[in-house]
């Protein structure tokens, strides 16, 4: 898929990369979105990635003295839902990145790589417009602050230049006494679904009328919009239930959209009214719903690694061989270097237990532990497996004992056609690392991103409870 693989461990490497290989290269972090429009051809031309995974001090959350919270370009979406801070001073921006594909997917996408792939879709692309966010763009040329508002042209279409690279989004705190927010989204599922609408608002008040307003749209147009006509109208007033009610039908108005495979535009439109008055209802309660468990399921270690480099002595790296260890076991490739991790693990490592049901992080049948963090295999480019540690369902049993979760899968008959089995098993082998006990709750939320075709979640959810009493016995 490509022919170079460089993997950077400066800011000042990746950005000299850029310039070198100029159009035909891109940045990847997480690479959820780009592997997948590279295997579709709607992304063509790219040959050489550039992974900025092994960059140390990107993936970080912060206050700094003026109020200003800025997120790293390596900060995932689960990152964000488990982040204090922003639950507390940016709470749209924490529900909207708990919305975000399943705990696989938001273990490696990332809020940056969210942004500039500019659909209009995209769930963060509301709240951090409506907190009045700005992307910080750096190249070998020099660096400029591009306010969000200003960033899109149009769909998938942004300012961004082919040698940049974005290093840093940054946006004002909300003040918890003078200001309230809140995210919402319209799906066809609950999980792993593209919003249909999505809507963020942001209110500040003074006493108890309106200071300001801002709603957001995402969905409805070609780029993500203001619901002005909405804003102006609430400036000055109080959030009762008629003017939630006007608001929400003066927010339509804002809205131009299309009939797709999702939705007609018709529907679209009556269902702007209906998110919105949602949002402004979440913000008339004065205890509003977080809408996030207070201790959300990350399938990922307390403090997972992001592997390293290894022999890189800090340079850059042009991959001509992966070295890697799966399940213990030292293994180096100088073959599948331009293959997706599920490819390079099936058919050079010839582990097949790791499945291929879609190839596009939507059934979850592919799920391995990297460095720590349940994955979807598929959209992991192949080289990110160098110096890193990867476990596959092969490598759950012990001195040929079946691991407590794969007996109880048996013994409770959670495996009908089995293809799912080893990627159901893999998300719950992590939850058992991140919760001991984990209640049916928390199961079903660590297996929202693997789909059963025989309809076996019953039965599932019975082993993974089964199998974390035996788990737990000395």
């Amino acid at each position: 898929m490509w022919s170079h693989y460089l993997t950077a461990a400066t800011v000042d490497q990746a950005l000299a990369a850029l310039a070198q290989y100029g159009p035909s290269a891109r940045i990847v972090a997480g690479a959820t979105d780009l592997i997948l429009e590279i295997e579709l051809g709607v992304r063509k031309g790219i040959d050489t990635l550039i992974d900025v995974t092994r960059i140390p001090g990107l993936d970080q959350i912060s206050l700094d003295a003026d109020g200003i919270i800025h997120i790293g370009p390596l900060v995932t979406h689960n990152d964000c839902a488990g982040s204090a801070l922003l639950r507390k001073r940016a709470l749209p921006l924490a529900q909207a990145s708990y919305e975000v594909g399943a705990p696989q997917i938001r273990n490696r996408s990332t809020v940056a790589g969210n942004l500039i792939t500019a659909s209009p879709a995209n769930d963060t692309i509301p709240p951090l417009l409506a907190l009045g966010a700005s992307v910080v763009l750096r190249s070998t040329r020099g660096q400029r602050s591009v306010p969000l508002a200003e960033f899109y042209t149009g769909v998938r279409k942004t300012v961004m230049q082919p040698d940049e690279m974005l290093v840093d989004l940054h946006f004002p705190a909300m003040k918890p006494k003078k200001a309230r927010g809140a995210f919402m989204r319209i799906t066809l599922r609950r999980a792993q679904a593209i919003s249909v609408v999505n809507a963020a608002a942001i209110l500040r008040f003074s006493g108890e009328k309106i200071k300001s307003a801002v709603i957001t749209l995402g969905a409805v147009a070609p780029v993500v919009v203001h619901a002005r006509e909405a804003e102006a109208f609430l400036a000055g007033k109080k959030l009762t239930n008629k003017n939630i009610q006007q608001a929400a039908e003066l927010a339509m108005q804002a809205a131009t959209p299309i009939d797709d495979i999702r939705s007609s535009a018709a529907y679209r439109r009556e269902m702007v009214k209906v998110v919105v008055r949602r949002v402004l209802s979440d913000l008339a309660a004065k205890a509003q719903p977080q809408r996030i468990p207070k201790n959300p399921i990350m399938l990922k270690s307390p403090k997972p690694t992001r592997g390293s480099a290894s022999k890189s002595n800090g340079q850059l790296i042009d991959h001509a061989v992966i070295e890697t260890t799966i399940n213990g076991k030292a293994y180096s490739f100088s073959t599948g270097l331009d293959k997706t991790l599920l490819r390079l693990l099936r058919e050079e490592a010839l582990l097949i237990g790791t499945k291929e049901g879609c190839a596009e992080g939507e059934c979850g049948a592919c799920t391995v532990i990297l460095d720590g963090k349940a994955v979807m295999s598929c959209l992991v480019p192949a080289p990110r497996a160098h110096g890193a540690h990867i476990l596959t369902i092969e490598g759950l049993s012990r001195n040929e004992r079946l691991h407590p979760l794969q007996k109880a899968f048996i013994d409770d008959a959670a495996v009908q056609c089995g293809y799912c089995t080893p990627g159901f098993i893999m998300s719950a082998a992590q939850l058992l690392q991140e919760r001991s006990h984990p209640t049916r709750e928390e199961a079903r939320h660590a297996i929202a991103g693997n789909l059963c075709r025989c309809t076996g979640y019953y039965k599932i959810l019975d082993a993974i409870q089964h199998a974390s009493k035996v788990a737990a016995k000395p």
